[in-house]
């Protein structure tokens, strides 16, 4: 029985629609982070609307309303976490566009380390995009010396040689 020759595949092409995939995925995680600082912009409403309206405890049993400092722990708790989910919205918009330029890839593997704080979906996309940007073909396609036309082949150097110029 003869064995099928092996399928050869184009690591270019495969890391451009990864990195094009991430960077599309990184636009998202901004996206989530807008949605979740929505989300805490009304529990913060809910809360505020609850705690700080002193007729909703006239008719409860002790009828007392929670003191003021628990409201202003919270506060804090808004603020720092409103702070987290801005920054890491802009992180992940400025990497989704420097994926998609192939620029600045220690920002993007900085990005995706954060990225992996965020259970489940974050740590995905941190974990798969440090995958990607560590392989050696995504690091020469990072590379400043990379040639603008993809159909010219990376000129590699000979072991114990000097590079070669275009």
């Amino acid at each position: 029985m003869a064995e099928i020759p092996p399928l050869v595949r184009d690591q270019r092409k495969a890391d451009a629609d990864h990195l094009r995939l991430l960077s599309i995925f990184h636009y998202i995680g901004a996206g989530l982070a807008t949605l979740g600082l929505g989300f805490l912009a009304l529990h913060y409403l809910f809360l505020h609307a609850f705690l700080d309206n002193p007729d909703m405890w006239r008719n409860q049993k002790g009828g007392v309303p929670p003191p003021k400092e628990f409201f202003a722990l919270f506060k804090w708790f808004y603020v720092i976490f409103g702070a987290w989910l801005v920054a890491s919205g802009i992180a992940n918009l400025l990497s989704g566009v420097f994926l998609g330029r192939r620029k600045h890839r220690t920002f993007s593997l900085v990005v995706a380390g954060i990225n992996c704080v965020h259970i489940p979906l974050g740590t995905v996309l941190g974990v798969f995009t440090i995958v990607v940007l560590l392989r050696p073909s995504v690091c020469e396609a990072y590379s400043p010396s990379q040639s603008p036309d993809p159909a010219t082949p990376p000129v590699t150097p000979i072991a114990g040689q000097p590079p070669r110029q275009p």
